[in-house]
């Protein structure tokens, strides 16, 4: 699914060519390699025991209730667990019981933005590209805040993420733009990811140690 340059690693855009700027080809490859193996090692440090992944995501819901506000009406992008991601579906049925609006990511097509659909309870699902388990029905909806899931994180709050790219993607084409919170278990943190010009920033990284980063 990943290519030298990874798809994640300029998405959305030609290969070398970041909405009209280019990039050095060989920077670009370096860049993808190394995260390619930073990210082969974090999936792996996150495949916690089941009582201290329960702990920790615990403590990470309770982190989103702290630092969100939700209110009714307001739209909250959230995403299904993949890959040993912190399983956050029970705080989307707390944003859904507030009145608050949960959105799922969904992929339409390789290589395009996300759509966002309206996720409840007892919404439909099906398998997405990937697999990946998505509304089956719903028209495309802009979120008020985007919940992230991270692989890795820099000190700027670069995301690492799963290589596709698509979070980077839709979020550098939303206007107004979300606030953005990476969240992942602890232990995630590298110094830098040596961030590309399509990375998007997080505005808020939680971590399920109680870390609080803010931009």
């Amino acid at each position: 699914m990943e290519s030298e340059y990874e798809s994640g690693d300029a998405p959305c855009f030609g290969p070398l060519l970041v909405d009209g700027h280019p990039v050095d080809p060989d920077t670009a490859r370096d860049v993808a390699r190394f995260r390619r193996a930073e990210r082969a090692r974090l999936v792996t440090a996150r495949a916690l025991p089941s009582e201290e992944r329960e702990e920790a995501t615990a403590a990470l819901i309770d982190g989103l209730d702290r630092i969100v506000a939700l209110e009714q009406g307001m739209t909250v992008a959230a995403y299904w667990p993949i890959r040993g991601e912190p399983d956050l579906r029970p705080w989307m049925q707390r944003v859904h019981d507030a009145g608050a609006h949960v959105l799922l990511p969904v992929v339409i097509e390789e290589h395009t933005p996300l759509e966002f659909r309206t996720w409840s309870p007892d919404s439909r699902m099906v398998r997405g590209v990937w697999n990946i388990l998505v509304p089956a029905h719903g028209a495309p909806r802009r979120p008020d805040v985007v919940i992230a899931p991270l692989v890795g994180v820099d000190k700027a709050l670069h995301r690492l993420g799963n290589g596709g790219g698509y979070y980077d993607c839709s979020l550098i084409r939303m206007d107004p733009k979300p606030r953005i919170i990476g969240v992942g278990f602890s232990g995630c943190s590298l110094p830098t990811i040596y961030p590309m010009p399509w990375d998007v920033p997080m505005d808020d990284v939680l971590l399920s140690d109680g870390t609080h980063l803010t931009r």
